[in-house]
């Protein structure tokens, strides 16, 4: 069980308002050597997280090898997390890390239920997801790519600890943004998944978007067609990796 009571600073960011539960500190990983180049994966549909083919981005992430990443495609139900995750974690060549796998049973249960989780609920699972992702940097990845609702500042502040003893690690939220109608109409088309449609309602209650302080949030309106939200998502992130690259470089 997590709490918060006194505040870490990490990577500029407001810190989260108690300590969180932390593995021992990790030395700093090695750059890990790229892969070969390829074309990037083709972008997925959001609609009901079938994958279809889409537009592609011509870029390549390859130049961005001396700082790592890690990026949290966040936002409530339906709004196409592991769609977006998984097509961003195919273009860089990442591993790709599905949130909802980490839940206990006892969490799937109350959802399947169409019980809304607490806080205490969730504490364990946000830190397994924050050790999961930097698990595959110790393995010698230069990141991660996964998908975690985030729906409050303070779950997002505890994987926002991951950097803290990693000074060339980069921790990113990516925030799909859509309506409530829009999300509950998705959700109600899904078949066999235990996130009900009325569970959206109990999401967006407690939701809490991000603000503009939290300055390493990218947002996405996922209102637009499936190549368009593809393509911005990565045009983003590698706008990004650029930027903190070249800042990288501009100290050496």
């Amino acid at each position: 069980m997590l709490s918060y009571d006194s505040p870490i600073s990490v990577n500029g960011q407001k810190p989260p308002s108690a300590p969180v539960v932390m593995a021992a500190p990790r030395q700093s990983m090695p750059s890990a050597p790229r892969p070969a180049p390829r074309a990037p994966a083709p972008a997925p549909a959001l609609s009901n997280g079938a994958l279809t083919n889409g537009a592609t981005s011509t870029r390549s992430s390859s130049s961005h090898a001396t700082e790592h990443h890690i990026w949290l495609v966040t936002g409530p139900a339906g709004c196409g997390k592991s769609t977006v995750a998984k097509y961003l974690a195919n273009s860089l060549h990442l591993p790709y890390i599905e949130g909802d796998e980490f839940h206990p049973q006892s969490n799937i249960d109350k959802m399947s239920a169409g019980i809304p989780l607490t806080d205490a609920d969730r504490w364990d699972w946000l830190t397994a997801l924050r050790e999961a992702s930097i698990r595959e940097l110790d393995r010698g990845n230069n990141g991660a790519v996964l998908t975690c609702s985030a729906l409050k500042r303070k779950y997002r502040d505890v994987i926002r600890v991951a950097p803290y003893f990693m000074p060339n690690l980069h921790l990113h939220f990516i925030y799909l943004d859509a309506s409530e109608e829009m999300l509950l109409q998705r959700v109600m088309m899904r078949q066999n998944h235990y996130m009900g449609a009325n569970m959206v309602h109990s999401q967006f209650d407690i939701l809490e978007p991000p603000t503009a302080d939290e300055v390493d949030v990218i947002r996405i309106d996922v209102s637009r067609p499936a190549d368009v939200v593809m393509a911005e998502s990565l045009d983003q992130v590698l706008k990004t990796m650029d930027r903190i690259q070249e800042a990288s470089n501009n100290k050496k």
